[in-house]
């Protein structure tokens, strides 16, 4: 792939992925859409994008005349992790703003997957300690009580959702075919997103607007995005497409700036250096 393509990708990839963010923000802010609801329609439309994505690279026409569809990749395990992190991540955002719910759940999302790195025996050098306790301090300063604290239920949600999507990703490390797999998760996690619908029956709220950011995010910012960010992870060294995605957490704050008119804290701007300085140092500790 040309560089100038892996660029643009890698930037689209980045884009989308706050966008998921944004979209979930301006969509439980905004509108009336009730949090159970918009995770329904975001994992609908995620499974039916991707799955028109696989069947169309095993060729329809061809799969249909033989009465067969591509596998369906994936499994209830991974699916179920999906669905956590998908149901958690908008519940968390009826109260979070959108720059502070990115930054929690990617902190947590690295946290995850360092930890699971521990766990299975990888060494980490000094400068990846140092980077750990900063970032953690980032966190904590974040959550303690004071007049700019995150609602804390809502944070410990988000914490959850990102800890839940470094499950996913860890276990979707090895997968032969990611665009196939995601597909067969989503799909799998559309009963989930269903199920719990019907537990929350009775505080259900459609809204025309809501459902379509939540479509959006569906279809375009979750389906598309991954499909985009596995066509370019291959061409980046894992240093580099650990690094790039520390600016997620920053496009969002600037977007809810700009389009939700959120206000950007002190106490969130110093947390976000502390809380991304720290992953870089470990992320930079890698590459040696």
């Amino acid at each position: 792939m040309p560089r100038a393509n892996t660029v643009v990708l890698t930037a689209l990839a980045m884009l989308a992925f706050a966008g998921n963010s944004l979209l979930c923000r301006l969509a439980l802010k905004g509108t009336t859409i009730d949090a159970a609801s918009f995770t329904l329609a975001r994992v609908a439309a995620a499974a039916l994008v991707l799955w028109v994505i696989v069947v169309a690279r095993h060729q329809l026409v061809r799969t249909v005349v033989a009465q067969r569809l591509p596998p369906v990749e994936g499994n209830w395990i991974s699916a179920l992790a999906l669905f956590c992190y998908a149901a958690a991540f908008s519940f968390a955002y009826v109260r979070l703003t959108a720059g502070t719910g990115a930054l929690l759940l990617f902190a947590a999302v690295q946290a995850t997957m360092t930890g699971y790195g521990l766990y299975a025996g990888e060494p980490m050098r000094l400068q990846q300690w140092i980077g750990l306790a900063l970032a953690l301090a980032g966190l904590v300063w974040l959550l303690l009580p004071g007049l700019a604290t995150p609602p804390l239920p809502s944070s410990l949600l988000m914490i959850a959702a990102g800890i839940a999507w470094g499950v996913y990703s860890l276990r979707g490390r090895r997968a032969a075919d990611p665009a196939s797999t995601t597909a067969g998760n989503f799909l799998r996690a559309v009963p989930m997103a269903l199920a719990l619908g019907a537990v929350m029956q009775a505080q259900r709220s459609l809204d025309g607007a809501g459902l379509a950011y939540a479509l959006l995010s569906g279809a375009i910012t979750s389906g598309l995005g991954y499909v985009i960010w596995y066509a370019v992870v291959p061409q980046l060294k894992a240093a580099i497409a650990a690094t790039v995605q520390l600016s997620v957490p920053v496009i969002t704050a600037a977007g809810g700036i700009a389009l939700l008119g959120e206000a950007l804290s002190l106490r969130l701007a110093l947390s976000a250096a502390a809380v991304l300085g720290g992953i870089a140092l470990v992320i930079a500790g890698k590459r040696g």
